[in-house]
């Protein structure tokens, strides 16, 4: 088994959907052929529906099993990343490195960027994300204007801002975290 595959915790998906349905666990039921003390186990996280199961409950929320899925938490997790660990990502080079921080499926993408990188790409995140500058220093341009960070400085971005960078000093090292593009970003309004 993959020790970094996680378990995924459908129970907080299925209950959040019908919630948000306003539907009870008796409403579902029916819908679905599967008792209410068995869903109420679902939703615990203290039994875990086979796939048919599982394709039911989302055919009585009105959704499929793959969108649980998608929605489903992270089972709770500490893990350790040591400096000396493979990490590296496809694109590292000896002179540019990307590591990832934190291994899965999780609300936030962590990757620290050593070196340089290919400062003619741009980017553009779906949600959320911040860059603090943890050695050296680099030039970044976000919508069309134009910043220099150096160490101990960051940047935050609200998704959906075009923006590109690049390191102007050796051995820079840049932190990034990014809300995961499968998060649903909820426009608060009130900010």
């Amino acid at each position: 088994m993959d020790e970094h595959k996680e378990t995924l915790r459908v129970g907080s998906a299925v209950r959040r959907r019908r919630r948000r349905l306003e539907l009870t666990l008796a409403v579902v039921a029916e819908r679905s052929g599967l008792s209410v003390p068995f869903l109420s186990q679902i939703e615990n996280e203290r039994a875990r529906p086979s796939r048919r199961s599982l394709q039911r409950v989302a055919d009585a929320l009105r959704t499929t099993d793959v969108e649980l899925l998608a929605a489903a938490d992270p089972a709770r997790t500490v893990e350790v990343v040591r400096a000396g660990d493979d990490t590296d990502l496809a694109g590292s080079t000896p002179d540019a490195r990307v590591r990832e921080l934190a291994r899965g499926h999780h609300q936030l993408h962590v990757l620290e960027f050593i070196g340089d990188h290919d400062a003619g790409r741009e980017f553009q995140h779906r949600n959320d994300e911040l860059m603090y500058i943890v050695e050296g220093a680099v030039e970044m341009e976000a919508e069309g204007r134009a910043y220099r960070l150096g160490r101990g400085d960051s940047l935050f971005l609200t998704g959906g801002v075009r923006h590109r960078w690049r390191a102007t000093v050796a051995d820079t090292r840049v932190l990034v975290v990014a809300v995961g593009d499968h998060i649903e970003a909820v426009d608060d309004g009130g900010r």
